[in-house]
């Protein structure tokens, strides 16, 4: 009876083509809709997390300032040096700590010049912040505790200023001093923010600070978590040693901030995933609107098809059989539909996923639950008309025309 069934809606389908085919078109912009924003939303949620990760694993950034402060001209107090020093000695589980200081200045080499940020660090600035120098090296304990000329150049700076030459060895203008290039970092891309990762050069800090700032202050601290340590407690132990040293009473803010940056990526990642989760629902509400299109074309096919229903039921054919029959039509056009709609959602997914610099996930899941959900809407839709036939009279049915 089944395969009996599935053949006389087939052949149904069939019969009115492109009818069929504009019934399934809701079907399938619907399922497409969903699985693509499901795709392109996990793939930015991959995004934000590996760009986060890219900045250092287990990092923590200690910055001046807590928040905005309207109606005031005074600036929070920057680090220095001996809290650096503090820091290493006294908060167990800390690593590694790299100061930074930045600062915007005009790159320049022969007839080219390009604006870029400049950062001083010291040596643990590569490990902490993951940087890798491709070619060259980078800079040894006596260029950092002297202070010498020396820097390693970002990828966008050697493109935009060499091209595609790494002149290691040769000298590299930065506004009024020159630095020998001593390496080239391995590209990282654009960060989470869109800003690019890779337009800056790296010298020591004390280069900067006596070539460029004129002081010892230094605007930034990163610190990498020892494996094993939780990055919570830690952060804790910053906290306190920084009010500490900063004579904050209990009932003052802070007036510096720490940032653990894998409480920052479940932060923007929780969010991604909310706002997938929202469009991927906006875009369900066309599935609706394709089960309401099959119930419409199901209704009028059970009025077209009146007297052929009625010959049925008059040779014997029990109801149950022509309710089946218009069910499995309405299953069909949706499960054909859902079928092509997972088929455009990859193409249209993977493509804009190149556009947009995405990684592409394919999510089984989604695909899978897309696919049922528009199997079973092709059986809430479909259900009605195929009960209205059903049920109609076979005397009443012979006689429409």
């Amino acid at each position: 009876m089944w395969g009996n069934t599935f053949l006389l809606a087939l052949r149904e389908i069939r019969r009115n083509l492109m009818r069929s085919m504009l019934t399934m078109l809701g079907i399938v912009i619907g399922v497409s809709a969903v699985v693509t924003m499901v795709t392109l939303g996990n793939g930015a949620t991959a995004s934000v997390s590996s760009q986060i990760s890219s900045l250092g694993s287990n990092l923590i950034i200690v910055m001046p300032g807590q928040r905005m402060e309207l109606g005031t001209s005074t600036s929070p107090p920057k680090f220095k040096q001996a809290d650096i020093e503090v820091m290493r000695s006294q908060v167990t589980g800390v690593d590694r700590v790299a100061p930074m200081v930045t600062a915007s200045l005009m790159a320049i080499s022969s007839a080219k010049n390009w604006r870029t940020s400049v950062t001083g660090s010291n040596g643990d600035y590569l490990v902490v912040s993951n940087w890798v120098v491709r070619d060259g090296r980078s800079f040894t304990d006596a260029e950092l505790r002297g202070g010498k000329s020396v820097c390693i150049v970002g990828d966008r700076v050697r493109k935009e200023l060499f091209g595609d030459k790494k002149p290691l060895g040769t000298d590299l203008r930065l506004q009024n001093f020159s630095c020998q290039i001593v390496g080239f970092f391995k590209a990282k891309g654009q960060s989470s923010t869109g800003t690019d990762q890779d337009d800056f050069v790296l010298v020591p800090i004390s280069t900067l600070q006596r070539r460029v700032v004129g002081n010892t202050d230094i605007g930034a601290i990163l610190i990498s978590v020892r494996q094993g340590f939780s990055t919570d407690i830690v952060k804790g132990r910053i906290e306190r040693l920084m009010r500490e040293r900063r004579h904050l009473t209990d009932g003052e803010d802070n007036n510096f901030n720490v940032i653990d940056t894998k409480q920052l990526s479940d932060t923007l990642s929780g969010t991604t995933r909310i706002l997938t989760l929202l469009l991927g629902a906006v875009a369900g509400v066309s599935l609706l609107v394709g089960g309401i299109g099959i119930m419409n074309i199901m209704l009028v096919s059970v009025t077209e098809r009146t007297r052929e229903i009625g010959i049925r039921l008059a040779i014997g054919a029990m109801a149950r059989e022509v309710l089946m029959q218009f069910l499995v039509e309405a299953v069909s056009l949706s499960a054909v539909g859902g079928l092509v709609g997972l088929l455009l959602a990859a193409v249209v997914s993977i493509t804009l996923s190149s556009l947009m610099g995405l990684p592409y996930h394919f999510d089984a899941q989604i695909n899978l639950l897309a696919f049922m959900f528009s199997a079973a809407i092709g059986i809430v839709f479909g259900y009605t008309p195929a009960k209205r036939a059903a049920r109609l009279n076979p005397i009443e049915a012979l006689r429409h025309e």
